[in-house]
C-alpha cells in the first residue's frame, strides 16, 4: 500500500468512527470506544509520515478518486510539505484523543462531542493532502464545519453561541478569500488541479492579489491581526482538549494552505511580498501577546497567546521569502526551517498548556484566574507540566520554544545580505518587534503560573481541587518530554525537516548530524551555534549545587514567619496580587494607546465601612472601530433590503425587467 493510500484508510476510518458515535451517542462507553479507536488511527497516520518523511522517499505519491468535480476527480498527493504537517496534525490527534479518554467523562453532553471529534481529525488530514482546488476547498469546508460543531457542542452556556456565530461568519469569509485566490490561480483554462497551476506562468499582478487573498484566507483561519476575533471567542468556547486542536492544529493548517500556495504554487516570489508579509506577522505577535497580557481568563490568555506565536510564524516566513526572492538560498533555508521548527514545537507547547488549562477547570470549574490560586499543593503534577509550557513558551531554554525563535533571530541578522534598503530597515524593525513580544511573552506566563498555582486560594472551589485522571496527566506529560527533547535534541529535527525546505526552496540548512556533541549551527560554526544539552548540563549543575549550598552552608534553624503583607496584617487571599494587578505596569504603559485603558478607582467616603474598588477599563479597539461598525451596515442594508420580501407581483416584474435592461447595458458596454 502506497503512503498516500494509508493516509487515505486512515482518513476513512476517522470517518467511521464520527458514524460509530452517533450510533453509541447514549451509551455508556461512547467515550472510550470513540477517543481510544481515534487514538489507535491518528497513531497510525503518524507513524506512516514520520517514516515517509524521515525514510528518504524523494517522490511524491499521488491519488485519484472518480469523486468531485467530473473532468477533474478529486486528487490526493503525499510530498515533504504534506507529509510534516500530517505529522502535527496526527501527532496533536493522537495527544488530544489520549487526554480526552479522561477530559470526556466530565463532559455533560458527550453526544454533542465524540461524533465531530473524528471528523474534525479527518478534515485537518484531508486538507494536507488534497491535490486540487476543488477538493481542497470541499475539505476545508468540511473542516471548519466540524469544529464548528465543537465550538458549539455546549451551545447553552453564556458566550459560546455568540463564539460559534463569530466563528461561522469569519470562516466563511475566509473561504470566499480562498475561492478567489484559487479562482485566480486557475486562470481562463480553470484547471484546478494543483499541479496545473504549479506549472502555469503568474503575472506579477495576478501573484500579488493572490497573496492578499491568501493572507486574508488562510490567515482569518490562523488568526492574523485584523482578522483574529474569533480565536478569543471560540477557542474558551470549545472542549479544551478541542481548543487545543484548534489552536496547536488548526492554526497550523491554516499556515500550510499559505505556504503550499506562496512557497509552492506560484513559484518565485517578488521581494515586496515579503514586505507584506513581514509587517502583518510583526503586528500580529505584539498585538497578540498585549491581548493576551491584559486577560484574567486562563484559555483566553491562551487563545491571544496563539496568535502572537501565528505572528512569529508569518515573520519567519516573510523572512524566507525575501531572501528567495534575492537568490540567498542558504538564509531562506534558515528562515524556512526555522518557522517550519516552530509550528511544531508551537503545537506542542500550546496543546499542552490548553490541556493544563482543561485540568483546571475540570478540577475547579473555573477559568478566572483571579479565583484561582494555591493550586500547586492540590494539583501538583499539572501544575509541574503546566510550568514546562510556560517555560517552553517563553522561549527559554533548555525547551523548545528557544530554539525555533533562535533559529528566527539568526535569520533575522542575516539581513544585512539583502540588497533592498526597505527590508534592510523593516527586518531590524521587525526584529525588534519579535524581542518585544518575546519579552511580554515571558511576563505574561509568569503571571498566568503564578496568579493561577501559586499564593494562596482565592476561592472555594480552588481550596477544594484534587489532580486530574491519569490519562489526562499521562497526554500532558507526553508533550512535556517532547518540549524538552526538541530544546536539548534540536539537530535530529532540523534533519528532518530538511526534505521539506528542500523540495520548496530547493536548498536546505547545513546537515546537522555531522556536528559534534549534538550542537547546531545554522549557517556556520564561526557565527553561531547552539548546544541545548550541554546548556540543560549546565543549568542542571549550576541550580543543584546553589541548592547544596544553600542547605550547607546557611543557618540550620528552621524559621518561620508570616509573610510580609505590605503593612496591612489582613490575611485575606484578596490581598494578593492578581491578574489585573500584574499586568497593570504593561498596560500604563500600552494600555492608552492600543486598549484606551482607564483605571477607576471608587473610594468611599471616610467612616465608610465599604472596601475601596478598582474596575479596570479596557476596548478592543479592533472589534469596536472595524467590526461593530461593519454589522452595523450590514444590518442596516439589510433592514432596508427585507422590503423586497413584501413587493406586489407588478412590482417584482418591474424589477427583473429593470435587471435585464441593466445586464444588457453593461454586456454592450463591455463588447
Amino acid at each position: 500500500m502506497s503512503a498516500v493510500a494509508l493516509q487515505m484508510v486512515c482518513v476513512a476510518g476517522l470517518l467511521g468512527l464520527a458514524v460509530l458515535a452517533i450510533v453509541l451517542s447514549r451509551s455508556k462507553i461512547s467515550t472510550a470506544v470513540i477517543y481510544g479507536a481515534t487514538l489507535a488511527v491518528s497513531a497510525i497516520a503518524l507513524i506512516g509520515s514520520i517514516r515517509w518523511l524521515v525514510g528518504g522517499t524523494a517522490n511524491a505519491t499521488d491519488l485519484t478518486l472518480p469523486i468531485g468535480l467530473p473532468w477533474l476527480g478529486a486528487h490526493f498527493r503525499l510530498d515533504a510539505l504534506a507529509a510534516f504537517f500530517l505529522i502535527v496534525v496526527n501527532l496533536g490527534g493522537s495527544v488530544a484523543s489520549l487526554y480526552g479518554l479522561g477530559y470526556g467523562r466530565h463532559d455533560p453532553a458527550p453526544h454533542r462531542v465524540l461524533p465531530f471529534f473524528p471528523a474534525f481529525l479527518a478534515g485537518m488530514n484531508l486538507v494536507v493532502l488534497a491535490d486540487d482546488a476543488f477538493s481542497y476547498l470541499l475539505c476545508w469546508e468540511f473542516m471548519s464545519l466540524a469544529s464548528w460543531a465543537l465550538v458549539m457542542a455546549h451551545h447553552r452556556e453564556t458566550g459560546n453561541a455568540r463564539a460559534g456565530y463569530v466563528y461561522l461568519v469569519m470562516a466563511s469569509f475566509g473561504t470566499l478569500a480562498l475561492l478567489l485566490a484559487f479562482g485566480l490561480l486557475a486562470g481562463p483554462a480553470g484547471d484546478y488541479g494543483f499541479a496545473a497551476i504549479r506549472a502555469a506562468q503568474h503575472t506579477p499582478y495576478a501573484a500579488a492579489l493572490a497573496l492578499i487573498l491568501m493572507l486574508i484566507g488562510a490567515g482569518s483561519k490562523a488568526g492574523l491581526v485584523p482578522l483574529h476575533v474569533w480565536l478569543p471567542l471560540a477557542h474558551p468556547a470549545a472542549p479544551s482538549h478541542v481548543s487545543a486542536l484548534m489552536s496547536g492544529v488548526m492554526t497550523k493548517v491554516a499556515i500550510y494552505g499559505f505556504i503550499r500556495v506562496i512557497f509552492d504554487l506560484l513559484g518565485q516570489p517578488a521581494w515586496p511580498a515579503s514586505v507584506i508579509v513581514l509587517f502583518v506577522g510583526g503586528i500580529t505577535a505584539v498585538m497578540g501577546i498585549l491581548y493576551a497580557m491584559m486577560e484574567k481568563d486562563l484559555k483566553r490568555l491562551l487563545a491571544y497567546s496563539t496568535i502572537e506565536n501565528v505572528g512569529i510564524i508569518f515573520v519567519s516566513l516573510g523572512l524566507a521569502l525575501a531572501f528567495q526572492a534575492n537568490g540567498l538560498g542558504l538564509a531562506a533555508a534558515l528562515a524556512f526551517t526555522a518557522a517550519l521548527f516552530h509550528i511544531l514545537n508551537h503545537s506542542l507547547f500550546k496543546s499542552l498548556l490548553f490541556f493544563g488549562a482543561g485540568a483546571v477547570l475540570t478540577s475547579t470549574g473555573e477559568r478566572n484566574m483571579d479565583k484561582l490560586g494555591g493550586l500547586i499543593h492540590r494539583m501538583p503534577l499539572t501544575s509541574f507540566v503546566f510550568l514546562v509550557g510556560c517555560v517552553a513558551i517563553s522561549a527559554l531554554p533548555p525547551f523548545n520554544g528557544f530554539v525555533s525563535e533562535w533559529l528566527i533571530f539568526q535569520a533575522v541578522l542575516q539581513s544585512p545580505q539583502l540588497p533592498q534598503w526597505a527590508l534592510k530597515i523593516m527586518v531590524p524593525a521587525v526584529g525588534a518587534m519579535l524581542a518585544l513580544a518575546a519579552a511580554l511573552a515571558a511576563a505574561c506566563f509568569v503571571k498566568a503560573f503564578g496568579v493561577t498555582f501559586l499564593g494562596r486560594p482565592r476561592s472555594p472551589e480552588a481550596e477544594t481541587a484534587q489532580e486530574v485522571d491519569r490519562y489526562s496527566l499521562s497526554a500532558m506529560f507526553i508533550l512535556a518530554a517532547l518540549c524538552l527533547l526538541a530544546g536539548i535534541l534540536p539537530g535530529p529535527v532540523i534533519d528532518a525537516l530538511s526534505p521539506v525546505t528542500s523540495a520548496i526552496l530547493g536548498s536546505r540548512m547545513p546537515v546537522q548530524a555531522n556536528e559534534p556533541w549534538l550542537t547546531i549551527v545554522p549557517i556556520a560554526e564561526s557565527r553561531s551555534s547552539y548546544n541545548g544539552l550541554l546548556v540543560m548540563v549546565f543549568i542542571t549543575v549550576s541550580a543543584s549545587l546553589a541548592v547544596y549550598f544553600i542547605h550547607r552552608f546557611a543557618s540550620h534553624a528552621l524559621r518561620r514567619a508570616p509573610a510580609w503583607g505590605c503593612g496591612f496584617s489582613d490575611p485575606t487571599p484578596a490581598a494578593q496580587y492578581s491578574s489585573g494587578s500584574f499586568a497593570q505596569p504593561i498596560r500604563r504603559v500600552f494600555g492608552t494607546l492600543m486598549f484606551r485603558a482607564r483605571d477607576h478607582v471608587e473610594m468611599p467616603a471616610p467612616g465608610d465601612i465599604r472596601p475601596a474598588r478598582l474596575r479596570i477599563e479596557l476596548h478592543d479597539l479592533i472589534w469596536e472601530e472595524m467590526y461593530e461598525p461593519l454589522a452595523g451596515a450590514i444590518g442596516f442594508s439589510a433592514d432596508r433590503l427585507n422590503r423586497l420580501q413584501f413587493l406586489t407581483i407588478r412590482r417584482y416584474l418591474s424589477l427583473v425587467f429593470a435587471t435585464l435592461v441593466t445586464l444588457l447595458l453593461v454586456l454592450a458596454i463591455w463588447s
